[in-house]
């Protein structure tokens, strides 16, 4: 069994200068490619569930996909809960059997913030689980901007909530879906030396890759969340198999020849990833 906590894929991360990649799963066919992926590049892999994703399929069943796929692999799996909005969500998904859970606090005023938190990863760790926070806030493409993490505050937030990681705003936006922009590293050095902290970038999609391999090996970056960059690959793979034969009807048939396509996309996400 290949089931950890994100503590214990993040720890090494950060003593050996790699990341370890946070995979925004919408269903079966891209979690089972994501560990597919994994495998075949030897790393672990973090399988996260997000709002939308929720909103699909129930947390107590996705707690047994993830759990169901960490039993069979080869490489340390993750089952992570991504932007948990309140305490309710983050304890179905702990009973759920997730081993990491996410809360975002990062649209509260700062000391909201911290104790939500602080109150989320006391509950995290007394069942074994991990639990990441967000200090600033990462925005949305076409929607809601950005507010940078200030430094301060972040070392404020990583002492007094006790999260085993944490999430900061340093350019990236969630959705983005080209890799024109970059990644304030002023910013993310003055964060580093306040704090000893694995950070997280959300909205990995929208960094240029070269970025994201050379924070990934000099920083105390060790979690990228990549979601837009795979649904799109996703998406092109399903419009592929759907055109190639329009009378073909049976979704099993036709999302099967997804899988491949998938896995290759992901690989090479997880490639930039790796220590030297």
């Amino acid at each position: 069994m290949s089931l950890v906590t994100l503590s214990d894929v993040l720890q090494p991360a950060l003593r050996d200068g790699y990341a370890v990649a946070g995979l925004v799963t919408l269903g079966w066919e891209d979690m089972r490619a994501y560990v597919a992926a994994a495998e075949a590049e030897n790393v672990p892999v973090i399988l996260q569930a997000g709002p939308s994703c929720r909103e699909h399929t129930p947390l107590p069943v996705l707690g047994k996909m993830f759990r169901h796929l960490a039993e069979g692999a080869s490489v340390p799996v993750v089952a992570h809960l991504d932007h948990g909005y309140t305490h309710e969500e983050c304890r179905i998904a702990i009973e759920s059997g997730f081993t990491s859970v996410m809360f975002d606090g990062s649209r509260k005023a700062l000391a909201q913030n911290i104790a939500e938190t602080a109150a989320i990863a006391e509950m995290a760790h007394a069942a074994g689980v991990s639990c990441e926070g967000e200090i600033g806030f990462v925005g949305y493409s076409g929607g809601e901007g950005s507010d940078g993490t200030n430094p301060d505050e972040a070392a404020q937030f990583a002492s007094e909530t006790g999260v085993d990681a944490m999430a900061i705003s340093v350019g990236n936006v969630h959705l983005q879906q080209n890799k024109e922009g970059g990644l304030d590293e002023s910013r993310i050095r003055a964060i580093e030396a306040v704090t000893e902290v694995p950070l997280v970038i959300h909205g990995g999609s929208g960094v240029p890759v070269g970025q994201r391999s050379a924070l990934a090996r000099g920083s105390k970056i060790c979690k990228f969340n990549i979601g837009t960059e795979l649904r799109m690959a996703f998406g092109q793979a399903l419009r592929t198999a759907v055109n190639t034969d329009p009378d073909r009807f049976d979704r099993v048939q036709i999302l099967k020849d997804t899988h491949e396509p998938v896995v290759e996309a992901t690989r090479r996400v997880l490639q930039a990833f790796k220590g030297i």
